[in-house]
């Protein structure tokens, strides 16, 4: 098929791509004591020198003592952190990118590491980690309260350094996505009750007050996801009537963007339609869709923490759908860590040269 649609440019506000290929974000562990290094910083600038179209950052915790599960995963404050950020921008920027920060807390998560323990209590909306699971104890409102004014003071201070927009991280069962899922909220205040919009109305504060923090025109993305780390069966919005209602209230507070995250972006969403969760979030709300989910390569990624490898795949399920306009841009994760010029060589049909992707990939940063 053709790559034409791949390769349009896009805008959303002030965001403006070159193309519709987004770097997902993912976790590389890098950044000693939470400070991004020039080998961060470089390893950003080689996938914006290859023309990918926006970058978005591994996940960086915002300012509350328990966000992280690593101390080698970068922080999203302090002034030794800021300064590492402005250098990978700047660099990024330099080599003709675009890129955004993902803004991310932990929530109830097991430490990566068995020699290190994060320094606070555990923030969760009901101490539980996944259904029945204890894990700490419930936030308080002060707790809470304090946890969206971090994210709001991240994405202020992103726009200050000069990244081009802010992605929230709201899936796979860290903290926002503990909020939206029953089986780890069960809350019986304003944060809690029975259907998504209670739920959802952590995120949506956290929204509402990045969007006073940033202002009309900075653009604001959102990762989202049904399933969830714990518990890869979850589908948290059984149908489009409670997608929209879950999804509804985050555009109204201040979401430009959903970044949907299936672990495989050809499986559809509901019964009777092909289109998968980005398809259907752009038909109900009409925002633009990142789609993401083993794009570009074999197998999926979960899988590559089990040792697996992958091989080139081919594109044409995926050109179809952004052909037929279900969606707007492709996040690409695994293809990227293992080639910072994925994006040229699939845009010059040097097809023959893309590399399979090996787990010994994510030992590495280049």
């Amino acid at each position: 098929m053709s790559l034409d649609s791949l390769f349009q440019p896009f805008q959303v506000k002030t965001l403006k791509l070159p193309n519709r290929v987004v770097m997902a974000p993912m976790t590389r562990s890098f950044s000693p004591g939470g400070v991004p290094t020039a080998q961060v910083a470089d390893y950003y600038r080689r996938r914006a020198q290859a023309d990918v179209g926006l970058i978005i950052s591994e996940g960086t915790v915002a300012n509350r003592p328990s966000a992280a599960n690593d101390p080698n995963v970068p922080r999203f404050w302090g002034a030794d952190a800021l300064a590492a950020w402005k250098q990978v921008i700047d660099g990024v920027h330099a080599a003709g990118g675009v890129m955004a920060p993902q803004l991310w807390h932990v929530g109830a998560a097991r430490n990566r590491r068995s020699d290190w323990v994060a320094p606070g209590p555990v923030d969760s909306p009901s101490g539980l980690s996944s259904p029945g699971k204890q894990f700490g104890a419930p936030m308080s409102d002060a707790a809470i309260a304090d946890t969206i004014t971090a994210f709001a003071r991240a994405a202020a201070d992103a726009q200050a350094l000069g990244f081009d927009a802010i992605e929230l991280h709201g899936a796979h069962g860290y903290l926002i996505d503990q909020f939206f899922w029953d089986g780890s909220n069960q809350r019986t205040d304003r944060y809690g009750g029975a259907t998504l919009v209670q739920r959802g109305q952590f995120a949506a504060e956290i929204l509402r007050a990045v969007r006073a923090a940033v202002g009309p025109d900075y653009p604001v993305i959102i990762r989202l996801s049904q399933w969830k780390q714990q518990d890869f069966s979850v589908q948290m919005a059984q149908t489009p009537q409670e997608m929209e209602a879950w999804l509804r209230p985050l555009a109204d507070a201040g979401a430009d963007v959903f970044h949907c995250s299936q672990r495989r972006f050809w499986e559809p969403e509901f019964e009777g339609s092909d289109l998968n969760f980005a398809g259907w979030a752009k038909k109900l709300i009409g925002k633009p869709t990142i789609t993401v989910g083993s794009v570009g390569l074999t197998g999926e990624f979960i899988a590559a923490f089990g040792g697996e490898s992958s091989q080139p795949a081919s594109l044409d399920e995926l050109l179809r759908r952004l052909d037929r306009g279900d969606f707007d841009l492709v996040a690409v994760g695994r293809a990227l860590i293992n080639d910072p010029q994925w994006v040229q060589k699939i845009r010059d049909g040097r097809q023959s040269e893309l590399l399979d992707f090996s787990p010994a990939s994510l030992g590495t940063l280049f």
